[in-house]
């Protein structure tokens, strides 16, 4: 840290040995954080297949409730018996080759410790390449000593692994195009919290228009808001008050999703199992032609939801989620659309209206009831996974920061945002009354899932050619197959763009905006910071140039900066603007590492410096840590590492006096501002998005729930 630690003095956290600083120069920690990788918990099958049934209502809602909408975004004319198994071949293997194979068989296995999704990928990759770009996600806070951890790194390898990595580690653009990636992947996924519970509410409850023509299209669209409403007005409560009867529920819908796809099958036609064969896809092209390529856009939307099951990964384990959709929902899906293409068949003519017309009528109420409950707990588990993506983003400083509440005591991961709740319900609300239909919707939708499909491909190949250390041809058969498909699908649902694929590219735009605007700034800040920090031999200058005139009240106050090396200009200008400096003065980081949770016993890493009662603390938290100060236990837990390092007794006398003398928080709220020779691009960003953003979003205190009466906040003026 600038030479910035006694000689001697540890930095080490508890159980650790200590590491000291020899003199000048940055101080690198050979072991500054190094966690205890979790022992594999081992599931009875029991506990497996309950963990099965549970991942029914949480992970498989929206892939569940597919079937209320594809056969019906077809829009096929005059289909022929050919033209439908045909369908029926593309929809099977669709299924097969990308949920099943791609996601519960390959993808499952890139998790970051039991996390899985977007930023569970960046963060695997985080820790075995060196991001040094300033877009690059918390990029500043990295230390170089992190290069040398086993955590981070692994062997060699072979020579595509260390050619791809250091050409990764080299180049500023592909750091910043994989975040980029990552922040485009994850704005779709947010958005995905507004089309989905639009397309699967309207779905759901567009069949009701087929017992009566009086019901009209005005009265589902006004049914479908009341719905979302109250859907979105009761997130505040929590999913834990509606959350135990999930799972019920799903076992139910696919429990009749299986029993009339079996009537129907025996009922209209048996022979349409032969539909299972593929020469009937090629049978389909060779007829429909162009017509046929259109197609693939609606028969993808059977995938819709697959992503779930590793974005949920946290929440169960992969057994249970292969175990449930191998064994379960994949073959309840096929049966149910075997069971409405055999009704088809034989009645051509309801192919708009495909789910709820081979429905038999003594069951429809039920199954309409039934759907509408299926469509709710679908869009439940979407909005869920929004708060949850938001709060990792947050986390990870690429989000502004936003309200975060915790919904469950027991359950981390419940969480809900206001702000972002009120953003989605005005979304999808809008989606619902411009579009009025499902189908439209559903085009937007399927947009929407094959670009984080298509993000997923890409990122999983990345980690196996650099982290799995892969055999290439192993990595082309996975990449080569995956990507000709999705891309395929996406030159399709491409072709939707005027129909409502622009939908998803206008949401993730909006966030797109806000999160590039806030990292880009957040990034330009601690660059300026990191330029202007003083070492050890400028701090003591400063203090000797106010020696005794400087008034040193008592107490402690912490010295909040995203600085881990060197001293913060907050403290210069601090010290300059009020002529004191606390008895205990603690410069304080708090750092996210690319994991989801940092044990409490190695959270902490103190050190003391060259100057009497100045302290240096790292405070380390995984992205998906709860970051207060609200409680005094880790104020407490601080004096009581910086007790440890003490050396004599008459300075822990000194600690222990400061700290019931009381404690403050101290922190910048900085204002940027573009320089006039900087381009317009620049200037845009810095002076209008970024400064919105921070005027309007909660300060990095009041996001870390410090109590109002012990922080303070320091302005100061940045032209960058």
């Amino acid at each position: 840290m600038e030479g910035d630690l006694e000689k001697g003095s540890p930095v080490s956290t508890k159980d650790e040995p200590t590491t000291t600083n020899s003199g000048g120069g940055d101080l690198f920690l050979a072991k500054k954080y190094q966690t205890s990788l979790p022992h594999k918990k081992e599931y009875t099958t029991v506990q497996t297949l309950l963990l099965a049934f549970q991942s029914l209502g949480i992970v498989y809602g929206d892939i569940g409730t597919s079937p209320l909408y594809v056969l019906s975004s077809v829009g096929l004319k005059d289909p022929t018996e050919d033209d439908l198994l045909g369908i029926l071949s593309l929809i099977f293997w669709t299924l097969t080759i990308i949920p099943l194979i791609k996601y519960v068989f390959i993808v499952l296995r890139a998790d970051d410790h039991g996390e899985g999704g977007t930023f569970a990928l960046y963060s695997y990759l985080c820790r075995h390449i060196n991001f040094k770009s300033e877009l690059t996600i918390q990029s500043a806070t990295r230390l170089e000593s992190d290069a040398n951890m086993s955590f981070y790194t692994q062997g060699e390898g072979s020579a595509i692994k260390s050619k791809t990595k250091t050409f990764i580690e080299n180049s500023k653009f592909a750091q910043n195009f994989l975040t980029f990636v990552v922040l485009l992947g994850t704005s779709m996924v947010i958005g995905d919290g507004a089309l989905t519970p639009a397309t699967s509410v309207l779905s759901a409850l567009a069949g009701i228009q087929s017992l009566s023509s009086k019901i009209t299209t005005g009265h589902v669209v006004v049914l479908a808001v009341v719905i979302l409403l109250a859907l979105f007005l009761f997130q505040r409560f929590g999913t834990s008050k509606v959350g135990f009867s999930f799972s019920p529920i799903m076992f139910l819908w696919f429990a009749a999703l299986v029993v009339i796809g079996i009537y129907n099958i025996a009922a209209y036609n048996p022979a349409v199992l032969k539909g299972l064969s593929p020469h009937y896809i090629i049978k389909f092209f060779k007829n429909r032609g162009k017509g046929g390529w259109e197609v693939l856009g609606a028969v993808f939307l059977c995938t819709t939801g697959a992503e779930a099951m590793f974005a949920d990964l946290g929440h169960f384990n992969k057994r249970s989620i292969q175990m449930a959709f191998s064994f379960f929902v994949y073959p309840s899906l096929v049966v149910c659309y075997a069971g409405e293409v055999a009704f088809i068949t034989k009645n051509p003519g309801t192919l708009s209206t495909a789910f709820y017309s081979s429905i038999p009528k003594p069951v429809y109420w039920p199954m309409f009831v039934l759907a509408t409950l299926a469509a709710t707990i679908a869009s439940q588990s979407m909005i869920s996974a929004t708060f949850s993506i938001v709060k990792q983003s947050l986390a990870l400083g690429c989000f502004p920061r936003v309200n975060i509440k915790q919904t469950s005591a027991e359950h981390e991961g419940q969480v809900y945002s206001p702000e972002i709740n009120y953003i989605l319900m005005i979304i999808c609300i809008a989606l619902v009354l411009t579009f009025r239909q499902g189908v439209e919707i559903g085009n937007a939708y399927g947009v929407a899932v094959i670009w984080v499909m298509i993000i997923t491909t890409c990122l999983v190949t990345l980690v196996m050619l650099i982290i799995w250390d892969t055999k290439f041809p192993l990595i082309l058969a996975f990449f080569v197959p995956f990507i000709f498909i999705e891309g395929t699908f996406m030159t399709s649902l491409l072709n939707k763009i005027p129909q409502g694929g622009w939908v998803p590219f206008a949401i993730a735009a909006f966030f797109l905006i806000i999160m590039m605007s806030w990292t880009s700034g957040r990034s330009k800040k601690t660059a300026f910071d990191a330029e202007r920090k003083m070492s050890m031999a400028e701090f003591s200058k400063l203090l000797s140039a106010t020696h005794g005139e400087l008034y040193r009240p008592p107490g402690i106050c912490f010295f909040c900066t995203d600085l881990v090396n060197g001293i913060p200009p907050i403290v210069r200008h601090y010290i300059q603007s009020t002529n004191s400096l606390r008895e205990i003065t603690v410069i304080v980081t708090i750092r996210t590492l690319p994991i989801k949770t940092v044990l409490p016993e190695e959270r902490l890493d103190v050190g003391r410096l060259a100057i009497d009662g100045v302290y240096r603390c790292l405070i380390q938290f995984g992205y998906k840590d709860a970051q207060s100060f609200q409680e005094d236990d880790i104020v407490a837990s601080i004096i009581a590492s910086l007790k440890e390092i003490a050396e004599t007794e008459e300075e822990k006398e000194k600690l222990q006096r400061s700290f019931e003398k009381g404690v403050v928080f101290v922190a910048g709220r900085t204002i940027l501002k573009s320089k006039e020779s900087n381009g317009w691009l620049s200037r845009l960003v810095i002076d209008y998005f970024y400064r919105f953003l921070q005027k309007n979003c909660r300060s990095a205190l009041t996001a870390l729930r410090i109590p109002p009466g012990k922080f303070l906040q320091v302005g100061m003026h940045y032209e960058i």
